[in-house]
């Protein structure tokens, strides 16, 4: 009896075990799937600040090359003019030989007029050839600025209207904070604190206006908060939405589903997604969940304090970059 009893634990054990392992797994496939999303994100805001770069680095270069034909232009011109002058002058100077010639009496006189005739024309046909090889020079040139004239109007307009979105995009977020601030009023200050940086609206909220040590059950009151917020979210579809969970450097020593402080942080970033989510208005499409462990302090002390400022949540709303994405990819 004993034996059949110490089997029958045995077996319970190991069966935990393998959901255990199972539910470890799947937690870890979406954390990843979350993390990958929101590195996507982020490279493809990192890679429209490339882009914008780029494009000022090509307008520079565009203007420094229509600055250099505009020299070469120039100085075909005046190679031109002062061409035309010597052919002019050749001319003439051709015409009083031959004025001459015609008047010429003596056979000594005729012959050194002749020579002297013979040497003009080709010089006169040298300086000629010269001209219209000056003229092509001068007219490819010329095509050469018009072209490039026309790619830094193109430029200039790409630019303009990437800095327009950009500027758009931005107080967009700006407006955006403003709202949020007034969404949740009463909170902010409270354990919760919004702000304004590099183009995304960053709403933080302190361990102890959601969870209680340990757990991933959302407090009554940050569920209130959190509903405010999602209020606004549904009313404003453009923003993307993304959840982080931070946990401080202390390893867990918790039980149950928990394994690590990994799992802690993806567990409450998904709590506090299923919350949003409970607004029927808002898109899941738009939102992503990430767990960031202890890596990611605002304080790097190791005293309490500084601990429990790292214990946070941080929903993180960005602009929607499909019609920036747009004008980089023509």
């Amino acid at each position: 009896m004993k034996k059949i009893a110490f089997i029958a634990f045995a077996t319970v054990i190991a069966l935990s075990s393998c959901v255990s392992k199972k539910q470890y797994n799947d937690m870890l496939a979406e954390k990843q799937k979350y993390y990958d999303e929101s590195m996507t994100a982020k490279r493809e805001l990192a890679d429209s600040n490339v882009k914008l770069r780029e494009l000022n680095a090509e307008n520079d270069r565009l203007k420094a090359e229509i600055e250099r034909l505009e020299a070469d232009t120039l100085k075909s011109s005046k190679e031109i003019y002062s061409l035309k002058q010597e052919i002019a002058a050749m001319k003439n100077l051709n015409a009083e030989l031959t004025n001459q010639l015609g008047k010429s009496k003596s056979e000594a006189e005729v012959k050194l007029l002749l020579a002297d005739l013979q040497k003009l024309q080709e010089s006169l046909q040298a300086k000629e050839d010269e001209l219209k090889r000056a003229e092509n020079q001068l007219s490819q040139s010329q095509a050469s600025l018009n072209e490039k004239r026309r790619e830094i109007e193109e430029q200039q307009q790409k630019l303009k209207e990437l800095t327009e979105i950009l500027e758009k995009k931005d107080q967009a977020m700006k407006d955006l904070k403003n709202k949020v601030s007034q969404a949740l009023v009463g909170f902010e200050g409270n354990g919760l604190s919004i702000t304004h940086k590099e183009g995304k609206v960053y709403v933080s909220l302190d361990e102890q206006l959601l969870f209680k040590s340990g757990r991933w059950d959302v407090d009554p009151k940050g569920v209130t908060a959190i509903q405010n917020l999602s209020k606004l979210l549904a009313e404003n579809p453009d923003i993307h939405v993304l959840v982080e969970g931070h946990t401080d450097d202390v390893p867990y020593t918790g039980s149950g589903q928990i394994l690590d402080n990994w799992d802690l942080s993806v567990k409450r970033a998904t709590a506090i997604v299923r919350i949003i989510l409970q607004n029927k208005d808002i898109n899941p499409i738009r939102i992503t969940a990430a767990g960031r462990s202890q890596y990611l302090p605002i304080d790097s002390a190791k005293t309490p304090e500084a601990r429990q400022r790292n214990r946070r949540t941080e929903i993180i709303l960005s602009p929607n970059f499909d019609e920036l994405m747009e004008l980089l990819s023509k």
